[in-house]
């Protein structure tokens, strides 16, 4: 069993839309990225990406390529968990914390989970997502963005997940 963690930040910005968790939550302003720019999925595969010891996202999807320019994070996610599979591994459980002012994301957390549940191939009794406010301080707190942690374990692959 390996752990990871993993750390993301955007900025907002307008005119785009706001994906959290793989779904678009209706909102004025989204983040500015490369791709989707979904700060939340962005920290679960930096943290499936270190617990394997296979990099980061930025190693295997920069910024500078234009494959992927906008490119949902759910498909970048299905390929981490396929990297990790590759490696031996898969994950079994993952926990997050979204860092946000605003918009309220509790109502969104079932589909958020749905989603991850189905890109990593795991119950969605094995992911917790969770988002707290930064109480008015920093750069969250002044709503200029947004953060994520998440910190997951990787097993490896024909090994009893439940031990």
């Amino acid at each position: 069993m390996r752990i990871g963690f993993g750390y993301d930040v955007h900025p907002f910005a307008e005119g785009r839309p706001l994906i959290l968790g793989g779904i678009q939550i209706p909102w004025d302003r989204g983040l500015l990225g490369h791709s989707d720019a979904d700060v939340l999925l962005h920290a679960m595969m930096d943290a499936l990406l270190g617990a394997a010891a296979l990099g980061d996202i930025g190693t295997h999807f920069p910024d500078t390529d234009p494959r992927y320019k906008n490119i949902s994070s759910l498909r970048l996610l299905r390929q981490v968990r396929d990297k990790l599979e590759q490696a031996g591994f898969a994950c079994h459980n993952m926990d997050c914390t979204l860092l946000a002012e605003a918009p309220k994301i509790k109502p969104y957390i079932p589909a958020m989970t749905g989603c991850v549940s189905q890109a990593l191939g795991i119950e969605e009794n094995r992911i917790s997502i969770k988002a707290t406010t930064n109480e008015k301080m920093g750069f969250v707190g002044r709503e200029e963005g947004m953060a994520a942690y998440a910190v997951c374990s990787i097993s490896t692959l024909g090994g009893d997940k439940d031990e």
